[in-house]
């Protein structure tokens, strides 16, 4: 597969995740985040598993159990209180310091030699993001904004992670995906049970909400993002992640009515050319401690 096809697989991931707060404030109950992480993670897992009929093996039960609580069952309580109670987004936006994380965890997890080039478009990005919340519509509540960053930092974690320990030979794409799902699925199903409560009623719109989540927000979305991670670098990927918070904000306009003036487009336009430009390969950056500068670039997999 070319990398630019890899690219585009893994851009649908966040593109699709973009969807996510017009749907939670649009069709979903409110007051029940964790409920929502919870459908859109635990019967994708198990769905996954049944196609596949993978389990972990040795040490991949707790490695599996350790990202599925960061990728999943952290992550999805976080994303949702964030789009509960901010406008997408300046919910998305808050996830758009991931790729800063993540370049400064590749350097301490995955002892690679910094990378000016990408930190100086993961600081564009993230700039460029932030001007396209200063709209009118833009607001900030204190437990939304922890959430939000509290989402970003649990994810990048996880997605270093997942690129320091790779995928086993014997899982597919799809079983990978499955053993993360279910691993954050049954970490929420307690926690959310004992914070919310009893499910709340679900009429046909939230139906469509939860389907749309779990299923490709959810399994199909979680299959390319964890494969992209496994076969391309690790901050390029993450830096796919702005796409999120661009498709929140354009999904504001077509859906919600709102506006966007010139100061977010040129947002907009800071936030494209640092996804374009971190796609570049970095050749000249070697692992720390490696005798030699001719190594594969930044994030490749070893």
């Amino acid at each position: 597969m070319r990398n630019h096809l890899r690219i585009a697989l893994a851009a649908f991931a966040p593109v699709v995740w973009g969807s996510t707060y017009v749907v939670t404030t649009e069709l979903l109950p409110a007051g029940h985040p964790l409920f929502a992480g919870l459908l859109r993670s635990l019967p994708a897992g198990l769905i996954a598993l049944a196609i596949t009929r993978t389990l972990p093996s040795g040490s991949w039960w707790w490695r599996a159990g350790v990202l599925g609580v960061l990728n999943i069952g952290l992550f999805f309580p976080f994303l949702f209180i964030a789009a509960e109670r901010l406008p997408g987004g300046v919910a998305a936006t808050l996830g758009a310091a991931q790729p800063l994380v993540v370049a400064l965890l590749a350097v301490g997890v995955l002892k690679e030699s910094p990378s000016a080039w990408r930190l100086a478009w993961g600081v564009i990005g993230m700039v460029g993001v932030g001007l396209v919340v200063l709209g009118p519509a833009a607001g900030f509540d204190v437990i939304g904004v922890l959430a939000g960053l509290g989402g970003a930092a649990t994810m990048a974690l996880g997605v270093t992670l997942t690129k320091k320990w790779g995928r086993p030979a014997e899982a597919s794409p799809t079983a990978f995906a499955g053993w993360q799902l279910t691993a954050g699925g049954v970490f929420l199903v307690p926690v959310t049970f004992l914070v919310e409560g009893a499910p709340p009623a679900i009429g046909l719109p939230a139906l469509i909400g939860y389907l749309w989540l779990g299923g490709i927000g959810g399994l199909l979305a979680y299959v390319l993002w964890f494969r992209a991670i496994t076969t391309l670098p690790v901050t390029s990927v993450s830096m796919l992640g702005l796409l999120s918070p661009m498709v929140a904000a354009l999904l504001g306009v077509v859906v919600l009515g709102q506006t966007l003036n010139l100061v977010q487009l040129l947002g907009f336009a800071l936030a494209l050319a640092a996804i374009v430009a971190s796609q570049r390969p970095v050749r000249s950056s070697a692992r720390i401690g490696s005798p030699s500068a001719s190594i594969s670039p930044v994030g490749s997999k070893p």
